[in-house]
């Protein structure tokens, strides 16, 4: 008797291991299926406006026909969005360029890497008073963008066009309205939000606005007095934390925006945005 009973506890047992381990096995399965899932369910994002656009019509499409799954989150101001990626609440985003992602990391403590430049809005300057350069009038009010990196962009651009010189011993990607030593039209700088830029078109001399408030503003860059010539370092990147930039979807996202297909979505709906260096010359 006692041999029969311990030969059928040594079988129950058995079962019972075989089973347990059936269910951790498909357990496993599952874990692992919705973890290859979840590689390709990704967060880009972008400020509402036209960068928001290039992510929906150029960039998330391709994305998707890789096999992503893409949900685009889109931001009212410029501090939010990298705070989401530096948090890990989002995988990558467009709305910013070189210098102020440099100065965002060193003010902000985080370390996050810009992949590749795109296309951007340059900076347009617009009047409703004047149609070229030289119908601007001695003592004109030119309003201009009241922080440093914005600011130094709309000086160049006057300097470029001969109204302005800049101290030859500053850096000019540093210049501010101090460092102008030659105005020969005696120009009168007025600083103000650049999110606020548009709506002082109606009222001052000449206003420089940037690409992306111009946009949203309803402005035809292609109507400005004269547009910037914008530097690489002024051109819109997008972003991933620096632990990420050799992931399979920033080697994807790099892919896309190299893509002719790319290009074709930028020249037809994205006119006046000036390409970087490495597009116009390959």
């Amino acid at each position: 008797m006692r041999k029969s009973l311990l030969a059928l506890l040594t079988i129950i047992l058995a079962v019972v291991l075989a089973a347990c381990g059936s269910s951790d096995k498909g357990a496993d399965s599952k874990k692992g299926s919705a973890t290859a899932g979840d590689s390709k369910s990704i967060k880009l994002g972008a400020t509402a406006g036209p960068y928001s656009d290039m992510l929906k019509k150029a960039i998330i499409p391709q994305l998707e026909e890789k096999g992503y799954t893409v949900d685009l989150v889109e931001f009212s101001d410029y501090v939010q969005p990298n705070k989401a990626l530096d948090n890990g609440d989002i995988d990558a985003n467009l709305f910013q360029h070189t210098k102020y992602l440099e100065n965002f990391e060193e003010q902000n403590n985080m370390d996050l890497e810009a992949l590749i430049i795109v296309p951007t809005a340059p900076m347009g300057f617009f009047s409703n008073k004047y149609k070229s350069i030289d119908e601007i009038p001695d003592g004109a009010t030119v309003a201009i963008a009241n922080d440093p990196s914005n600011a130094a962009r709309t000086l160049l651009s006057l300097q470029e066009q001969g109204l302005i010189e800049i101290d030859p011993k500053i850096e000019e990607l540093k210049a501010s309205e101090k460092d102008v030593v030659k105005n020969d039209k005696n120009l009168v700088f007025q600083p103000i939000e650049a999110a606020a830029l548009p709506r002082t078109v109606e009222s001052v001399d000449l206003a420089g606005v940037p690409g992306n408030f111009a946009l949203a503003a309803g402005l035809d860059l292609l109507n400005a007095v004269f547009l910037e010539n914008m530097p690489d370092q002024f051109r819109n990147v997008i972003a991933v934390k620096a632990d990420n930039k050799d992931s399979q979807l920033s080697k994807d996202l790099v892919e896309i925006v190299e893509s002719a297909k790319f290009e074709e979505i930028i020249d037809a709906d994205f006119k006046g945005f000036g390409k970087p260096e490495w597009m116009k010359n390959r």
